[in-house]
C-alpha cells in the first residue's frame, strides 16, 4: 500500500506543478507562434500528452519534462503545417505557359531591349554605371557600396537615381 500511496503523492505533486506551469507554457507558445488563438490549444495538447504518458519518477524535474513535451508539441505543429502546405496546389495560368515563351518575335524584342539597355549602360558615366551594377547585378547594399568606393550612402543613392533616370530616358527613346 505504501507504493500506491507514494505513487499517488508523486502524481498529486506533479499535477500541482503542471497546473502551475499553465502560465509559463502560454508565454512559451506566445513567443514562438503568431496565432494567439492557438496558444491555449497547444497548452491543452501538452496537458493531454502528460495525461497519456503519465508522470515522471522525479517530480523535481517536472518543469523540464513539461517544457520538453511543449517543444515536441511545437515541432509537431510545424511538421503538420509543412505537410499541409505541400498539399496546397496553385493552378498555373495557361496564358503564361508554353507557346509564347518561344515566339520568335518575342525573343527578338527581348534581345533588342537587352541590346538597348547595354548601350544605355555604356553611355552612363563610369562611376554611376559601376554603382548601378554593384547594386543591381551584385546585389550589394548602399552601405557596402559606399564603403567599397569611399563615398557616402547619400552619394550612392544619388548615383542610383541618375542611373535609373538615364536608363528610363534611353528606354523611352527605344520604344
Amino acid at each position: 500500500m505504501s507504493d500506491a500511496s507514494d505513487a499517488a503523492a508523486r502524481a498529486d505533486a506533479f499535477a500541482r506543478q503542471a497546473a502551475a506551469m499553465r502560465g509559463p507554457l502560454g508565454a512559451y507558445f506566445r513567443r514562438r507562434i503568431r496565432n494567439a488563438g492557438e496558444v491555449e490549444d497547444l497548452v491543452q495538447e501538452v496537458f493531454l500528452r502528460l495525461t497519456v504518458r503519465g508522470t515522471p519518477d522525479h517530480a523535481d524535474h517536472a518543469s523540464a519534462y513539461i517544457f520538453q513535451i511543449a517543444a515536441s508539441v511545437l515541432a509537431d505543429r510545424y511538421r503538420r503545417r509543412v505537410v499541409r502546405r505541400a498539399d496546397e496546389h496553385v493552378a498555373l495560368d495557361p496564358d503564361l505557359q508554353g507557346e509564347q515563351d518561344f515566339d520568335p518575335a518575342r525573343i527578338y524584342a527581348g534581345k533588342q531591349a537587352l541590346n538597348a539597355a547595354a548601350a544605355a549602360l555604356m553611355t552612363m558615366p563610369e562611376r554611376t554605371r559601376t554603382i548601378f551594377l554593384l547594386r543591381r547585378i551584385d546585389g550589394l547594399r548602399h552601405q557596402a557600396i559606399a564603403k567599397q568606393l569611399g563615398l557616402s550612402v547619400s552619394a550612392i543613392e544619388k548615383h542610383m537615381v541618375r542611373a535609373i533616370e538615364h536608363l528610363m530616358a534611353h528606354a523611352g527613346g527605344a520604344r
